[in-house]
């Protein structure tokens, strides 16, 4: 959306091909996008922010991970731009496995990450590029992309995203699901803000699980909730786990 300044593409197809189109995707990245002038509500580090690669059928883990890599090399080799690793496709040490590890600071921290020896990029030079920023890929499970929308305050929203994402409000103080990012950001172009959450492993937490309790987190500030939205594909198996709920 606007506020969030931010699209997302999703493609399917065998392992050459999806290389390729994200190459491609790439490519048209660099021409078009600015990271200078960037600003919106979602964090982000690159024009080109993430790229994982996941199996959905007829191919392993594996499979995926070698695309993450050979995508990877050859972005880095092609617009000599820096690439990190994540997820199954990390190499370099447990504190940059995950997402959020890798773009903490996010693209205004870059020109100082990338001078350090622990953030050397996994692909392409530990340089700089403004227009650019850095590109994230690796390999992981399906990620549910899933917003509940509140008529609140975006500090509100994210008051209810600390209380129910895993990390909560720190070691001492976890939140109320597994496996659960959440951020709450406001949408001016829709006047409504949104609880905004990455489900990693819907076999734990459900999506039908997250609205309930952001129903009942919302009750409790007396806000009203006022739909939901998905983004991307989603597996049969998770909508059938709301259906039966």
């Amino acid at each position: 959306g606007e506020s969030t300044n931010r699209t997302v593409y999703t493609f399917v197809g065998t392992p050459l091909t999806v290389v390729e189109g994200a190459l491609n995707a790439a490519r048209a990245a660099f021409k078009l996008i600015d990271m200078k002038s960037h600003k919106g509500e979602h964090p982000r580090m690159g024009a080109l922010d993430v790229c994982p690669f996941i199996p959905v059928k007829g191919v392993t883990m594996e499979d995926c991970v070698d695309c993450s890599r050979r995508f990877g090399q050859q972005l880095a080799e092609a617009l000599k731009v820096p690439v990190y690793a994540y997820e199954q496709a990390a190499s370099k040490g447990d504190y940059r496995v995950r997402l959020p590890q890798i773009r903490s600071g996010e693209y205004e921290g870059l020109p100082e990450k990338l001078t350090k020896d622990e953030w050397e990029p996994d692909f392409g030079p530990a340089k700089f590029v403004p227009r650019w920023g850095a590109t994230v890929t690796g390999a992981r499970g399906f990620l549910i992309a899933y917003n509940v929308n509140l008529l609140s305050t975006k500090e509100q929203a994210h008051r209810i995203a600390l209380d129910l994402r895993e990390k909560g409000r720190g070691p001492d103080q976890p939140g109320l699901f597994r496996h659960l990012a959440a951020i709450g950001w406001y949408l001016d172009e829709h006047k409504l803000a949104q609880v905004s959450m990455n489900l990693t492993n819907y076999h734990v937490t459900g999506m039908h699980a997250v609205y309930e309790a952001c129903k009942e987190k919302s009750k409790e500030l007396k806000l009203a909730v006022v739909g939901s939205q998905l983004v991307g594909i989603v597996p049969l198996g998770a909508l059938l786990s709301v259906a039966d709920f």
